[in-house]
């Protein structure tokens, strides 16, 4: 099994991206919402957007390893999603938005989703 490689080190992002928004909370002495402080809306988007494309990004690329899917297209996959959301996060975090970073992390977290999903559809087919 390959897949459970890249849902590892996404946990582990995932946790550092959780982390980040504590820290920041503790710092503004925030508990709930963001207190208007544009650092602490950056993190708290990064770890909401993680937590709303990561999970079925990765169930997708599950499915397809288990139906036989290619080793390499797997990596792949998981590589491109673990880069996509490192861009992504890195890109959004910032307090002046590095927009071209946060545009490629979600190109490349589209591209696993969609292409996992035609390539689970065309095994499906066939």
């Amino acid at each position: 099994m390959i897949t459970p490689i890249y849902a590892a080190l996404l946990a582990l992002l995932y946790v550092y991206l959780s982390a980040r928004v504590i820290k920041l909370r503790m710092k503004y002495q925030v508990g709930i919402g963001d207190g208007q402080q544009t650092l602490l809306t950056r993190a708290i988007r990064v770890q909401g957007n993680f937590g709303e494309y990561v999970p079925f990004a990765l169930l997708l690329v599950w499915m397809y390893e288990t139906l036989s899917g290619g080793p390499i297209v797997v990596h792949l996959l998981g590589i491109a999603l673990l880069i996509g959301r490192l861009l992504h996060a890195y890109g959004v975090s910032q307090k002046q938005e590095v927009l071209k970073y946060r545009q490629i992390g979600m190109v490349m977290t589209f591209l696993v989703i969609v292409v996992s999903a035609l390539l689970l559809l065309f095994k499906a087919i066939i």
